[in-house]
Order: structure tokens, then sequence, then C-alpha cells
């Protein structure tokens, strides 16, 4: 199979998580950090140095089994905080890069 890069949590990766916890808040909405045993596509973006967090999409749980289901009542508090993140016109230069 594809071997995925591990997703490091680099100094801008933090800076942008950071920046999507204000985000949050100003919504009134928490969000929380967890790594997992899984791999995601991001960790090639990561791998290059990219800002990159991964996890914003459908809240649920059991990906890829079974009994996997997606929370309908916390679908439009989702997309509110991706408008948010997608909008905020400050963020891409408010991450600093690990190339500076």
């Amino acid at each position: 199979g594809m071997k995925r890069p591990p997703m490091i949590a680099d100094h801008a990766s933090r800076a942008l998580v950071e920046r999507i916890r204000s985000l949050a808040i100003e919504l009134d909405m928490a969000v929380s950090v967890a790594a997992s045993g899984g791999g995601s596509d991001a960790n090639f973006a990561a791998a290059l140095g990219v800002a990159t967090v991964d996890g914003l999409g459908a809240v649920g749980s059991g990906a890829h089994a079974l009994d996997e289901h997606v929370l309908v009542s916390a679908t439009l508090d989702r997309v509110a905080l991706l408008a948010a993140i997608l909008s905020d016109k400050g963020a891409a230069h408010d991450v600093p890069s690990d190339e500076n």
C-alpha cells in the first residue's frame, strides 16, 4: 500500500490550530486536538512544511466500520466553522512558515 509520512505538528500547524480555536471561540464553539493512528492525504502536505490540520470534516464516529455515522446535529456548527476559516482573510498571513 501507499506509505504516508507522519503528520508532525510543527510550529506552522500549531499556529493554524490556535487560529482555528480563536475563530471557534468567536462562534461559541469548542475544538479539541487529538492524535490518531490513521493516515491522511494531509500527511503529504504536512511533510512539505505546509501548515496543516486534519479532521475538520463531518462530526461522528466509527470511521470505516459498520457503525460509522455522522452527527447531523453538529453539521451546521461545523459548516459555520469552516466558513469562518475560509473567510478569515488574515489567517494565511498570521500563520508563520517553517521556511522563514
